[in-house]
This record gives C-alpha cells, structure tokens and sequence, in this order.
C-alpha cells in the first residue's frame, strides 16, 4: 500500500501541538490514562489473589476464560450494536456498571469474604462489559486520531498505556505487600469515576451511523457481513487477525498464567517483584514508542510488524532459562517493545483502512478473531502446565509464537505490506 499523502501533514505535528489541534485528544489521552491506571494494578492483583486462595495456575487459567467468554460470543452483536449508537454514551454507561462491580469487589476483599465464587461472577460481567467498551473505544479513537495527527496521537496513546504498565504493577505489588487487595480494588473504583469526567467531555462528537432497518435479524447478519467484507479486501487485516487467533492463545497463557506462577509461586519473590517484571514490559513499549512516534511513516510495515512479534517470543522462551530479576525484567522490556512495535503499525492501518461508519464491526471481529479462542486458551494453559510442567509448557508456548510469525511473514500480503 503507498504512504498516505496525509503523512506529510504529519511532519510537523509535535507531541506538544497535539493538545492544541484536539481537545477531544486531550479528553481521550486523559480518560485513559485514569482508567486504565487501576485496571493495571488489579491485573497485578487478581492472580495473586487467585494463587494465594488456590495455589493453582489450572484455577488462574479458568478465572481468565470467565472473563473472555461472554466477551468473545458477545463481540459480533456490541460490534454492530456500536455502529449503530453514539460511541461516547456506551463508554460512559459501561463505566458506570464497571465502577458498581469493582467497587463491590472492593467492599466484599475488605469483609474478608471474597471467595473464587464471587471473582467468577465478577469476571463473567467484566467481560461482558468490555465487549461493548472496547469496540466503541476503538472507534473513538479512530474518529479523533485524524489522519494529520494520527501517527504522533497513535504512539502518545500507546506510550501513556506503557507508563501505567510501568507504574500501575508497581503500585499493585507494593498495595498487596503493604496493605492490601481490597485497598487495589477500591482504586480501580475510583478511577472509573475520575474517567467519566474526561468521557463528559466527548459528549459533542458526532458519528457516521449504519440505518436501522425494520428487519432486525436482517439488517444484524447484513451488518456483520459488511465488517467481514471490508476485512476481505486486505489480506493484511484478514491473515494477521488469523495468525493472531493462536499467537494470543500462546502470549495470554504464558503472561497471564505461567509468569505470574514463576515469580510469586516458584520463586517465591515478594509481589512487588512481579510488579516490577510487568513493569519492564511497560518501560520495553514506551521506548519503541517514543521511536515509533518520531517518525511520520514507516516502510516494509508488515514485515517490521511481525519482526516485533519474533522478539516478543524469543524473550518470553529466554525467561524460561533465567532466576534473576535482572534478566527477567531485561527479558520483559523486549516482550514489550516487540507487541508493541506490532500494535501501533496494526492500530494505525485499520485507522487508515476502515471507513468510519464500519469501524465498530471491523473493531469487534479484530477483537473475535484475536481473543475467541483464549478462554479455551487459558484452560488448556493452566491445565497442561499443571500436567507437564510450567517450564515447558512456557518453552513450547513461546517457540510456537516464533513460528507463527515467521510462516505470516512468508505471505506476500504480510511482505508488501507497507
């Protein structure tokens, strides 16, 4: 694909000059960088709560595909659903419902009566609610990432996630050893109302909608289509959503479940270690980020997409070698500076590629295909590495995510990409 004319525009928009070109960026960025603050430190959280009551990365494993289930068979209808409504308003409802769970959750850790039971109903409603958030999010994003501020507003974004990815583990970890879980999830609570107030200011963007017909089930099955066939029409959106069908499996299983049993379980380091194991991923990304960002455009984008991906697998298969905190943070910033280097060259093509009024749909089959087979994902995951071992299932894991990447970048779809 040739460069966009817009990504001349692009050279003189500074990091600085983004808050002067979009207020709606602002409000965006800052929405966030608040809500995504406490999502980062109960991500810390949860498995150490899951492990401390179960001692189990099978147990870990289910908790995950709760939360991806009603997310991944929800997906196909929020994504039409979202086409259809104003984005804004279904962000600001989703946080409401999200802030009631997390701050019940919060109010039952500090009863001491939090059991596997009640995080099971609590996950099962999370992913149902990200299911409409993170289409409308996406499409958000794509209605204020303008093309003339769209590379530099893309690698901000992204950059602004990887500081909480440092800071947010950080912050978890020393919350669970200094005082405790319950203390976690009533800031993530907090922060959900800290974003609404950002979500407010959103409220006069407009949006291209898909027209309601009489026929529902009609027009619901006409709508999806239209999302697939716009994915048809690249085989660079429609080969990477496939290949990451199984790279997510594989990624998802080793850092949700294995890395969390590595360091809090096998080592027995305190917490806050693993904070600052995630956090190295974090400081990984904002790096390339930052890179990313300094430059309007970028060639052979396919082929550097799935190079990002390699490095990611081959430092996930060299913690599997490694008991030092040293290594296994040096290990982490290059996991995260390769998914990262993926994400901003993914997030920024179907900006380019997909019309407004479809974005939605294409935003929730790209979230299908990637994450519709990690619940099964993270059973099989939790269950083999309590059957065969956590260290090769963590090595056989990461060299399939190597050789996925590599056979993608045979396709001439992937290698012309630019």
């Amino acid at each position: 694909m040739e460069s966009l004319p817009t990504n001349q525009v692009n050279r003189e928009v500074t990091y600085v000059q983004l808050f002067k070109k979009s207020r709606h960026f602002s409000a965006l960025l800052f929405g966030q960088i608040f809500s995504l603050l406490g999502s980062s430190i109960t991500n810390v959280i949860l498995p150490i709560i899951v492990l401390q009551i179960t001692n189990s990365t099978a147990m870990m494993g289910t908790v995950m595909a709760i939360y991806m289930a009603p997310f991944v068979i929800l997906l196909p209808f929020t994504g039409v659903l979202v086409d259809k409504m104003n984005k804004v308003k279904i962000m600001f409802l989703v946080d409401i419902v999200r802030f009631i769970l997390m701050f019940s959750l919060s109010i039952i850790a500090f009863s001491d009566q939090l059991n596997m039971t009640f995080l099971f109903v609590f996950m099962f409603f999370m992913g149902a609610m990200d299911s409409f958030f993170q289409p409308a999010y996406s499409g958000v994003r794509a209605k204020v990432f303008k093309p003339e501020i769209r590379n530099a507003a893309n690698s901000l974004s992204q950059v602004s996630v990887q500081f909480l990815r440092i800071f947010g583990p950080i912050i978890g970890g020393v919350i669970v050893s200094a005082f405790s879980a319950a203390w976690g999830f009533g800031i993530n609570a907090i922060t959900y109302i800290i974003s609404l107030f950002f979500l407010f200011s959103l409220r006069s963007l407009s949006f291209q909608k898909i027209n309601v017909v009489p026929n529902i089930k009609s027009s619901m099955k006409q709508d999806f289509m239209e999302g697939i066939d716009v994915l048809k029409q690249q085989s660079w959106l429609w080969i990477t959503i496939l290949v990451f069908s199984l790279v997510n499996i594989f990624s998802g299983g080793i850092i949700r479940i294995i890395i969390p049993w590595l360091i809090n379980s096998h080592y027995k380091f305190e917490p806050f270690v693993y904070g600052l194991v995630l956090a190295a991923s974090g400081a990984g990304a904002i790096v390339c980020g930052i890179i990313f960002g300094l430059r309007p455009e970028w060639k052979k984008r396919g082929l550097l997409a799935y190079s990002g991906v390699i490095l990611s697998g081959l430092a996930l298969l060299f913690m599997s070698f490694t008991a030092n905190v040293s290594l296994l943070m040096a290990c982490m910033f290059l996991e995260g500076a390769g998914i990262m280097l993926f994400g901003l060259i993914w997030e920024t093509s179907l900006q380019e590629l997909v019309p407004e009024e479809k974005f939605g749909r294409v935003a929730s089959l790209d979230m299908l295909g990637s994450f519709a087979l990690l619940p099964v994902g993270y059973l099989i995951t939790g269950w083999l590495a309590e059957g065969i071992g956590e260290f090769f299932t963590m090595v056989t894991f990461s060299i399939v995510i190597v050789i996925l990447s590599g056979i993608a970048m045979i396709s001439k779809g992937i290698r012309n990409f630019n």
